[in-house]
């Protein structure tokens, strides 16, 4: 696996990211309904092949992908990985409703901190 050193930062992501957007779904589930042991042999297997960087979104897979991440990334050290999420910018209409949902991700996603944010 390659790796960039980002500018200016210790931070060192694979070049290859892991996009959480289209996990494997259950056979006849819906949109949310994510295979967790399908989609967590993939992170795994994705670990183990040197990937380190992954990204999810508040509203992705109908809201249950930061949730699986969480659960999928638990298991391994915090500074092992890198995450990335962002802000549903359609959701927000006020600062108080932006840090509510900023905050509803850290407990979706089990962690005290998010490396990479996005708007």
């Amino acid at each position: 696996m390659e790796y960039r050193q980002l500018y200016a930062m210790q931070e060192r992501p694979s070049l290859l990211g892991f996009g959480c957007m289209r996990l494997p779904l259950l056979p006849g589930g819906g949109r949310g309904d994510i295979d967790y042991d399908r989609a967590q042999a993939m992170i795994d297997e994705a670990i183990a092949g040197g990937v380190n960087y992954f990204d999810t979104a508040y509203g992705y897979l109908a809201g249950q992908s930061e949730i699986f991440v969480g659960k999928a990334l638990k298991k391994y050290p915090r500074d092992s990985f890198y995450l990335a999420s962002k802000l549903p910018m359609g959701q927000i209409d006020s600062y108080e409703r932006g840090m509510e949902i900023f905050r509803h991700q850290f407990e979706k996603l089990q962690v005290e901190y998010i490396d990479f944010y996005m708007f």
